[in-house]
């Protein structure tokens, strides 16, 4: 049996999503099942400290060269096939990167270009720069979705970026906030004229706010998909406001960093296949990691105790999600290792971590096979 016309987004010759029984996929612009395993915060100045800028210049010596034979070598040698959210996180400290309590300041890169994604000419996503309500924004700015500025400036994104990707067949799709703060914020900012704990006030400004996305995108963009907020999963979902994106939003995006243990990954599962089941909406993993102490950040300590490890943890976290028939895809944390993040695929001076790789290669050859035989 194919997949349904049912619960589906779906134009021709652009990518959407499709459900076959309770098993749920992103379909591909030609049509056929689409399993997206994808790289996040690819970021070339990663390779332009002083340190390591003379590896950029020999290996790449420019920005389309490090796309192509950097970034796209990399994820079609490992298995990944999507590129995800581009920004890096360029400045953070030394806070405990998973602490979503404490209020700190992570600066991330700006994303790549349409003409930088038109070089590489592989699957994607951007993120809309909807509000700066992250949790990892240390002066967060909630709009008034009631008031004439949040429609234009929603406009303005439309017509200033959408626009110009609406014609692109490689995009997958478009997200929102970066674990924007639904549940609370570590500054204690919150939405105008909403008190914690009131649900019904919550509930109208997230239909607002997503009601008025949506219809700024649908103006200009009726091909692609609309991915929605990248939840933080570890701080958890309102339930009022799965409902109100469910109107507006194809596909329930979540971060989700879990403890790397069973009961960790255990968690992870339950909590994405509840969200699901609220929403009704196909779940993308759509940023999540891990990491260990390494020779160039030592500080980046984690129960993992090395790259090994690390591999390990992904192929285990993956196994315990992998069947959930609501899954289209993950997206991993990150591509190079830089100063500030502290972890990724690849060393700065630009070498793969092989313990980490080698495995993470294998597992995600096996995923589409996986996939088809779920049901």
């Amino acid at each position: 049996m194919g997949f349904e016309s049912t619960k589906l987004r779906k134009v021709a010759g652009f990518f959407g999503v499709a459900r076959n029984g309770a098993r749920w996929s992103f379909m591909d612009p030609r049509g056929a099942p689409f399993f997206s395993l994808g790289v996040n915060h690819a970021d070339e100045s990663n390779l332009k400290y002083p340190s390591n800028i003379e590896i950029w210049r020999r290996r790449y010596g420019s920005r389309a060269a490090w796309i192509t034979n950097g970034v796209v070598r990399d994820l079609d040698a490992w298995g990944f096939n999507t590129i995800g959210w581009t920004s890096e996180c360029v400045a953070l400290g030394e806070v405990t990167v998973n602490d979503y309590e404490a209020p700190y300041d992570a600066k991330h890169s700006k994303p790549w270009e349409i003409t930088d994604f038109a070089i590489a000419g592989r699957p994607y996503c951007i993120a809309l720069p909807v509000a700066p309500i992250e949790g990892w924004n240390l002066n967060p700015v909630f709009p008034d979705v009631f008031s004439r500025e949040w429609e234009e400036w929603c406009a303005y994104l439309a017509r200033s970026l959408v626009a110009d990707f609406a014609d692109d067949p490689h995009l997958i799709g478009y997200f929102f906030v970066d674990i924007p703060s639904w549940t609370s914020h570590p500054s204690g900012a919150y939405f105008p004229g909403v008190e914690r704990g009131d649900e019904t006030g919550l509930a109208a400004v997230a239909n607002r706010y997503y009601q008025t996305i949506h219809d700024a995108i649908r103006a200009y963009d009726q091909n692609h998909l609309i991915l929605g907020d990248r939840y933080n999963g570890n701080a958890g979902i309102p339930d009022v406001v799965l409902d109100a994106m469910a109107g507006y939003v194809d596909v329930l995006s979540v971060q989700y960093f879990p403890d790397a243990s069973a009961e960790g990954r255990c968690q992870m599962r339950d909590d994405l296949a509840r969200w699901h089941r609220r929403c009704g909406k196909p779940v993308l993993i759509a940023d999540i990691g891990n990491w260990c102490a390494t020779a160039h950040n030592p500080q980046r300590v984690s129960e993992l105790a090395d790259q090994r490890a690390r591999a390990e943890d992904y192929v285990a976290a993956f196994d315990a999600v992998l069947d959930g028939p609501w899954l289209i895809g993950w997206h991993w944390c990150s591509y190079l290792e830089n100063y500030s993040r502290g972890w990724g695929l690849k060393s700065p001076e630009d070498d793969a971590y092989d313990d980490l790789v080698a495995p993470i290669k294998e597992f995600n050859a096996s995923v589409p096979d996986r996939r088809l035989s779920v049901s």
